[in-house]
């Protein structure tokens, strides 16, 4: 995706009547984009799940794919964000599958693309920036210290729990705490 094949739908490029309706929250993403060309959406893990990051305004600023990481702590998560965030501007690739290690603080990470029907349920205030999927998704999937990633059978079960697998349809994904409320 290029910002000049991208057409941009977000409430940045068109108005849909409801600018004054916008909570303080979406205010802010506003802001955030306009000034930094992003905003890293943090949401906080509970007894349930673990928390997730990801960036809304990457493709309305530079035509390049959003970017989601689960599992990690949330100041581990922003620092990523905004990592991937300026590696992309800069021009790097993400593609869906690459194994890189210089953008995660030396750990292994591969790049998924996240199927659209998990958008609604952890997405939802790039939803309200773009007003309607699809928008190019990439989840960072991270591997554990001993270099597994939650897929792989050596996992550890905490592991495996940790991050979703957006790339799989819902109906595909392994029962656990990312699928106990569909």
């Amino acid at each position: 995706m290029s910002r000049a094949s991208f057409e941009c739908r977000c409430v940045l490029c068109h108005d849909y009547g409801d600018r004054e309706e916008a909570d303080e929250l979406h205010l802010t993403v506003l802001e955030n984009v306009r000034r930094y060309g992003r905003h890293v959406m943090m949401v906080a893990g509970d007894e349930v799940a673990p928390g997730f990051a990801y960036t809304i305004g990457l493709a309305h600023t530079h035509g390049v794919p959003e970017f989601a990481v689960f599992g990690l702590d949330l100041p581990t998560m922003h620092r990523m964000m905004n990592a991937l965030g300026d590696r992309a501007v800069d021009g790097a690739g993400f593609g869906n599958e690459g194994e890189r290690r210089e953008v995660a603080e030396g750990r292994r990470v591969v790049f998924k693309s996240a199927d659209l029907r998990w958008y609604r349920t952890f997405f939802g205030r790039a939803i309200g920036f773009y007003r309607r999927p699809p928008i190019s998704l990439l989840q960072v999937t991270w591997a554990d210290p001993a270099g597994c990633f939650p897929w792989e059978e050596q996992a550890s079960p905490q592991h495996r729990e940790s991050q979703p697998r957006l790339w799989l349809p819902p109906e595909d994904h392994p029962s656990g705490v990312w699928t106990a409320e569909m």
